[in-house]
């Protein structure tokens, strides 16, 4: 499946691309700032819509397998392998995968605040409130918030979530997202596919001080996989830390993307 993409810079430093992988519910824009940052640093920037998101194809298969093999057909017709690969939350497992699968595709892993491991949220009843979001023509983006803050509580994530709501004069409003395929495939999201070759390349883990998703205790099932892991915490940040602390992980990232393997 061919996916939408966002493409900055011309790649003046001679090194692979940095391609970025969003999370879920998220898309390519999330990626704004920092894509143009790492762009200034003379890297040619990828950041990828994965299926069911933002402007690319949906697709029944929601799993990490499918969507790693999106990113390297995509990544192929864009001349783009191999590539220096980063991915937050969701965009992280399927890099991971990504380079599990294929290692020779990624020349350095850079993960953002998610482990292999399968998890336990709410995700699966955030999508079921916004399918049972009754969407009208005329509908406005407070009146869609305030229909999902029963589920919904915390007015950051929902107007994160609304992002995908296409509201337009004189036409009924819709999801741009393949919510139910998102819905339908939500164990497969929350989950992790074992199996793979550890990968032996350069990783780094970044995670939020604030954040609950990569205790020290998943340090060890993360080296089995990924022997050559480093680790970085950002102290003020939570989950969304590429958002929370933006110069933060820039500083984070930038000496691992720009050292030699």
């Amino acid at each position: 499946m061919r996916l939408q993409s966002i493409v900055l810079g011309e790649g003046t430093d001679d090194r692979a691309p940095v391609v970025l992988l969003h999370g879920l519910f998220g898309s390519a824009r999330n990626f704004g700032g920092l894509q143009k940052s790492l762009a200034a640093t003379g890297a040619r920037v990828i950041a990828l819509d994965l299926r069911n998101h933002g402007g690319s194809p949906h697709g029944a298969d929601t799993t990490y397998s499918a969507m790693a093999t999106d990113v390297v057909e995509t990544l192929a017709a864009l001349e783009a392998l191999p590539c220096r690969l980063l991915g937050h939350s969701m965009g992280g497992k399927v890099a991971m995968r990504l380079a599990l699968d294929q290692p020779a595709r990624v020349e350095r892993l850079i993960v953002a605040d998610i482990a292999p491991v399968a998890y336990r949220h709410s995700n699966q009843d955030i999508a079921g409130a916004m399918l049972a979001l009754p969407l009208r023509e005329g509908m406005t983006r407070a009146e869609a918030s305030a229909g999902l803050a029963g589920v919904v509580t915390d007015p950051t994530i929902r107007s994160f979530l609304l992002l995908n709501l296409r509201l337009g004069k004189g036409e009924a409003p819709g999801w741009q997202i393949g919510l139910s395929e998102l819905a339908a495939g939500m164990d497969a999201i929350q989950g992790w596919e074992d199996g793979g070759t550890p990968y032996e390349g350069p990783s780094l883990f970044v995670t939020g001080g604030k954040s609950s998703y990569v205790p020290p205790s998943a340090h060890d099932g993360i080296r089995a996989l990924f022997p050559r892991a480093e680790f970085a915490v950002l102290p003020d940040a939570g989950h969304w830390l590429h958002a929370e602390d933006p110069a933060g992980f820039l500083g984070a990232i930038l000496p691992f993307l720009e050292a030699e393997a």
